[in-house]
């Protein structure tokens, strides 16, 4: 059996955390060597959570000195995010940081730029990369069945809980920012880093916070234009989650992002499907399982990443510009 890497998580406070530790916990290609959070609220919260039970809490310089630490799982409270990664990548380590990649694009780069100087692996995370359906998408387009693509279309929604709000509100790209990045990941992924992007923002709920809960993105490209859409407000808007991309030869519908199924429309037969629509079901596929055993891969050498440094820079530029924030 190949030897573990020996990884640690700093941070409890993301939206991910648990659900992060435990795909760890769970994966034979991790050791888990320890858990960092000085917040004592946060830590009194998660100490008795199954996904944190038994291990060993430490301090942050306690981790980073653990000996044969590998990597770093980054799962603070976003304004924390990329402060905590720079220590880490400084101190040689791996890292996941979760998303989005914090407000500073400077920043952010800094940090791209000392991994790639050290050879070290930083994966973002965005969670649908390693959904089946998503996997499938990034097939088709690779194998030219879809042709030349000239349109995405893209929702991701929810009903923020009214004690939450003020919570978000305190980041500016609003629901673009907290949610709608994981589809601007599935976008520049598809189509590549846009010409321009032009971001439509509205406070549409009557509250005393500042959320900008209705929230949508047009991104120009030579031949293609992509709009992206993001609000606080959508009942049951978890199930209309989707992503559409339109080419010349071939339509793929990703619907129901995160239970999902692709309705795929052809101009002719391709491999083992026809010409004309069909539906083409997955099942049920665990969260952050993929993300862990890829980056374990990526470690151990056995390949480079699909989303190397210039994707993760490109992503986080679109993200900003579609929430009208600054990238200087």
């Amino acid at each position: 059996m190949m030897n573990r890497i020996k990884i640690g998580q700093i941070g409890v406070g993301h939206a991910h955390a648990a659900g992060k530790m435990a795909a760890y916990r769970q994966s034979p290609d991790y050791e888990v060597v320890g858990i960092v959070e000085p917040d004592e609220e946060l830590r009194s919260a998660a100490q008795n959570l199954p996904e944190y039970r038994d291990l060993p809490w430490m301090t942050e310089e306690q981790l980073l000195n653990v000996p044969d630490l590998a990597a770093v799982a980054v799962e603070t409270r976003v304004r924390d995010l990329l402060a905590t990664a720079e220590r880490c990548v400084k101190a040689g380590k791996h890292v996941h940081i979760d998303k989005p990649a914090g407000e500073s694009l400077p920043q952010y780069q800094r940090i791209l730029d000392e991994a790639m100087r050290q050879h070290l692996a930083v994966q973002l995370g965005y969670m649908y990369r390693y959904s089946p359906a998503v996997i499938f998408l990034r097939e088709a387009l690779k194998s030219g069945w879809l042709g030349e693509p000239f349109e995405v279309e893209t929702v991701m929604s929810k009903v923020i809980p009214f004690e939450r709000r003020p919570q978000l509100a305190e980041y500016q790209g609003g629901m673009m920012f907290e949610l709608g990045c994981h589809i601007i990941d599935l976008v520049i992924g598809a189509l590549g880093e846009p010409t321009k992007v032009t971001p439509f923002r509205q406070e549409s709920l009557p509250t005393s916070d500042t959320l900008r809960d209705n929230m949508l993105a047009v991104f120009e490209y030579p031949r293609a234009i992509a709009t992206v859409k993001s609000t606080g407000l959508e009942v049951e808007g978890g199930a209309r989650r989707h992503f559409t991309l339109c080419g010349t030869e071939g339509t793929c519908q990703i619907i129901q992002l995160d239970e999902p199924y692709v309705l795929l429309a052809l101009n002719k037969n391709r491999d083992k499907y026809q010409r004309g629509y069909q539906k083409i079901a997955f099942g049920d596929y665990p969260r952050y399982v993929g993300d862990a055993a890829d980056l374990a891969k990526i470690i151990r050498g056995e390949k480079d990443s699909d989303f190397p440094y210039t994707h993760e820079l490109a992503v986080q530029r679109a993200v900003l510009n579609a929430c009208g924030l600054p990238t200087a």
